[in-house]
């Protein structure tokens, strides 16, 4: 009765074993992908029956179901105010924002359930897992990213509005990302990672690793990772097998033997977008046309490293995002843009494969090809070190009209601190007029983008309403903050055209009507007439233009409106006492 007893109790625990089993390890050669319905099943089964885990749902996506995050906790405590009181460190990690890049999924369902299993959560660090973050794209299952190698079928990297959404990060047209937000700005990560699958070339690598560009990098957090954490990753990536390289897209002469570029994640992307709140971030790339199976154990692999490595070192880590915040804090001046200084790289062996030419089969002209039966090793350029082109010296505080509604709710969700004005109020402050800019030939992610901005900085008084917005740059968010508020900035709000309407005149004149309206202005006001004639002087396409000169008197007159291409937030200079509601 006993051995019979045992023998069923065993069978049990082998069927419950196979259940447990993920739709990729299932799968007869490793070449599957879970779909979204598979993945969100498979975490409900867990969660049943492990109490350290909790599933939590967040927001709405654009396809109209809710962003699933996954948090695995050892003490079972699961409210983010608790943990952070606890002294615990919150590691988050992404996956499926490019559903056809999906190691991750399938690596976090293995790696979520061996440490339930196996009891090896760690005591100091609370794990949050977004089981799909493009829910849309992973529904729209096929064949789209042709130059990879496999799984069989897999998601599209467009949303359900077509928008990458490793492009959506500061500007938030999406659903997704507004969900997004608010998983980060709930639970406050000290560390998040990315999953994705390469693009480029071919080389021996099945992982290679994006890291916050140090020169981007609040310089306190880049000291530890460029120091400490990131060396040990790549140390332990190495014993396990996958040995890791950074990213390679392709090379500064096209193929990798030329020297690689560090990659610079502006706030655009979601390594971008942490970096401004003091987050230590990182992307892993393994290569496309490495088998799926070693890619999604590759990363498996990354993951617990990275849980490991973040566990030994919570305190520190804390620490140091206590001090960076502090450091943002009180900092002055902020970067707007970066270029790559090509005078300065590091030295790395590299290992690849013979970059050759050979006719077209298809054209019969010269076309790239990899012959991997000619590997090499040897030392290439690395270039890492980027220089800031542009800066700006923080205000005191920012004034945000309440009309600019996406930024309000934008800085709600990101628990940017703001005051409103208990009442009309004329503030002597510094603002901006837009001058030339340039766009884009055709829209990017939705947007004509702004770049090169021309501003001219002008002192006014300026009248703000009751409930108006002030912003002081007193907060661990000012990069943020900064950066999405000055309009030069890279990956501003008024990059992504938030602000567009400014550029638009609403009054203008009737030529033969201000003649007259011109004449008398210029009689009563010598001063202005004599200015006209100085321009004239300068400027012959001026002075042979009679309507290029009404035009002129007319943007120095009373009667031209103020608020034509000036910029609407305003700088506060100085200590102002507001009235503020309670």
């Amino acid at each position: 009765m006993k051995r019979t007893l045992l023998i069923a109790l065993l069978s049990l625990a082998i069927i419950s074993a196979k259940a447990q089993l993920t739709p990729f390890e299932k799968s007869k050669d490793k070449n599957y992908t879970a779909t979204y319905k598979e993945v969100i099943s498979y975490y409900q089964g867990l969660s049943k029956k492990y109490p350290q885990m909790k599933l939590i749902n967040y927001g709405m996506t654009d396809i109209g179901k809710p962003l699933t995050l996954v948090v695995l906790s050892k003490n079972k405590v699961f409210d983010p105010a608790q943990v952070k009181k606890q002294n615990k460190r919150v590691l988050l990690i992404n996956n499926g924002i490019h559903p056809g890049e999906p190691e991750g999924i399938d690596a976090s369902m293995m790696l979520i359930r061996d440490l339930l299993q196996k009891n090896k959560l760690p005591n100091d660090v609370v794990l949050c897992f977004i089981a799909v973050y493009n829910i849309d794209g992973c529904l729209n299952r096929g064949l789209s990213r042709v130059s990879q190698n496999g799984p069989e079928a897999y998601g599209f990297r467009g949303n359900y509005r077509n928008l990458d959404l490793n492009r959506d990060f500061i500007k938030a047209d999406s659903r997704n990302a507004l969900a997004f937000m608010q998983i980060l700005n709930t639970w406050n990560p000290e560390i998040f990672l990315d999953n994705h699958t390469s693009d480029g070339a071919d080389y021996q690598y099945v992982m290679t690793l994006i890291e916050t560009q140090k020169d981007k990098q609040n310089p306190i957090l880049a000291d530890y990772t460029t120091k400490t954490l990131s060396p040990e990753l790549y140390k332990r990536m190495k014993q396990s097998g996958f040995e890791m390289i950074p990213y390679v897209e392709g090379g500064r002469g096209g193929t990798p033997d030329s020297g690689i570029v560090s990659y610079l994640e502006t706030p655009r992307y979601a390594t971008g977008y942490t970096a401004q709140h003091n987050i230590i971030s990182y992307i892993t790339e393994t290569h496309m046309l490495k088998p799926f199976d070693k890619r999604v154990y590759s990363t498996y692999d990354f993951m617990v490293h990275l849980i490991d490595l973040v566990q030994r070192d919570h305190q520190l880590i804390g620490k140091l995002k206590h001090d960076a915040d502090e450091q943002v804090k009180n900092q002055t001046s902020f970067a707007m843009n970066w270029t790559l200084d090509a005078s300065k790289y590091d030295t790395i062996t590299f290992k690849g494969y013979a970059a050759l030419r050979k006719p077209s089969e298809v054209s019969g002209m010269s076309r790239l090809y990899y012959d991997r039966s000619k590997p090499w090793s040897h030392p290439i350029k690395y270039f890492n070190t980027y220089k800031v082109t542009q800066t700006v010296d923080k205000p005191l505080a920012y004034v945000i009209p309440q009309a600019w509604g996406k930024i309000i709710d934008l800085y709600k969700l990101n628990n940017v601190v703001m005051h409103r004005l208990a009442h009309d109020t004329t503030v002597a402050l510094q603002v901006y007029y837009l001058g030339d800019f340039t766009n884009g030939q055709r829209p990017y992610e939705g947007h004509y983008l702004h770049s090169n901005v021309k501003l001219t900085t002008v002192e006014r008084k300026i009248k703000f309403y009751e409930g108006d917005y002030v912003v002081y740059t007193n907060q661990a968010l000012n990069r943020y903050i900064v950066e999405t508020l000055e309009p030069q900035g890279v990956d501003s709000f008024f990059a992504w055209n938030f602000f567009d309407s400014v550029l638009g005149q609403k009054e203008g004149y009737s030529d033969y009507v201000f003649e007259d309206t011109a004449a008398e202005y210029l009689k009563k006001n010598p001063e202005v007439r004599k200015q006209l004639d100085e321009e004239k002087a300068k400027n012959p396409q001026l002075a042979g233009s009679g309507r290029a000169q009404l035009n002129w008197v007319y943007q120095n007159s009373p009667y031209y409106e103020k608020t034509y291409q000036r910029y609407p937030v305003g700088r506060v200079l100085t200590d102002i006492k507001f009235d503020f509601k309670k």
